[in-house]
């Protein structure tokens, strides 16, 4: 996929992100134990609005796709073994949750460095 066409998709995964965050965030209300639906909420309510401010970032910062793949990528990894592992009792994969949080991790790496890598303006 080439970075125009990510751009777009970015947004969609925001909307996913948020949607998905505040479903886990109800189900964590209506549980014995939150913490697991909690913090996969928390992981996909705090990256939805960073994908929304990379989309809005994307013509000036050379980085905001990069950053898009990994917040996406690692979010959806980290939120999924923590839903798997409140539903089925078992993660996705041994280490799945701590890959996905390096993955977050690199995505912020990389909007950090996007302050060095600005297109410039025309």
């Amino acid at each position: 996929m080439q970075s125009g066409q990510m751009r777009p998709v970015t947004l969609f995964i925001a909307g996913l992100m948020g949607l998905l965050g505040v479903i886990s965030a109800a189900a964590a209300s209506h549980g014995a134990d939150p913490r697991l639906l909690g913090g996969a909420s928390a992981m996909c309510l705090a990256h939805a609005p960073a994908l929304i401010a990379l989309y809005a970032a994307w013509p000036m910062m050379r980085t905001a796709a990069l950053a898009a793949l990994l917040m996406s990528a690692g979010t959806a990894l980290f939120a999924a073994d923590l839903t798997a592992r409140h539903f089925l009792g078992h993660g996705l994969f041994p280490m799945s949750a701590p890959t996905g949080g390096v993955l977050m991790m690199l995505g912020w790496l990389s909007v950090a460095a996007g302050a060095f890598f600005m297109r410039k303006e025309s």
